[in-house]
């Protein structure tokens, strides 16, 4: 980033970040152009928990970021370890010009994970953390025939494999 300074008063100048223009015909986000729209998430691992959401991945920001708010269903019913109740954010971002896509989850429960971005195939993204001190996660989407499919996984420290914690699927609303 180069520094500029606007007209100077009185032996004071006022500095201004100048940043580079993006390119308008390369958007950063076109990979993941498929997951736009509002999908419905029915629950596929647990035979215990009844009901789904809805999840929502919308342009923000004038187009500089991509946002996925999700809710859950008023009806669930599920054991006490299932948080009936939960909510997040995933914003999806370009730090600079050029650069790899990033992402940053929130949800009511106070977690914050930051995510790098892929996507291994037209259809498919993948959210891996960074490797950190804790368990390492991994979110991703794929769709086929019409049907969105999630999976959210961890790994623990030392850990090779993936446990998966969670997964959806559902069709475009």
């Amino acid at each position: 980033m180069k520094r500029l300074y606007s007209a100077c008063v009185i032996l004071s100048c006022i500095p201004l970040i100048a940043q580079t223009k993006p390119n308008n015909n390369q958007d950063p986000f076109e990979s993941l152009r498929f997951l736009e729209g509002t999908w419905n998430a029915n629950v596929q691992n647990n035979a215990a928990v009844t009901g789904s959401g809805r999840y929502t991945f919308q342009r923000e920001l004038n187009g500089h970021i991509l946002a996925r708010h999700a809710t859950n269903d008023p009806n669930c019913k599920a054991p006490a370890t299932f948080d009936c109740s939960h909510g997040d954010l995933l914003y999806v971002f370009q730090d600079a010009p050029g650069a790899s896509l990033e992402a940053i989850y929130f949800d009511n429960e106070g977690h914050v994970i930051h995510y790098d971005v892929s996507t291994p195939s037209p259809d498919r993204v993948v959210f891996l953390s960074t490797p950190a001190a804790g368990p390492q996660f991994q979110l991703s989407y794929e769709l086929k025939s019409g049907v969105m499919s999630g999976r959210f996984q961890m790994r623990m420290p030392g850990q090779s494999d993936w446990h998966t914690y969670l997964e959806w699927s559902g069709e475009r609303r």
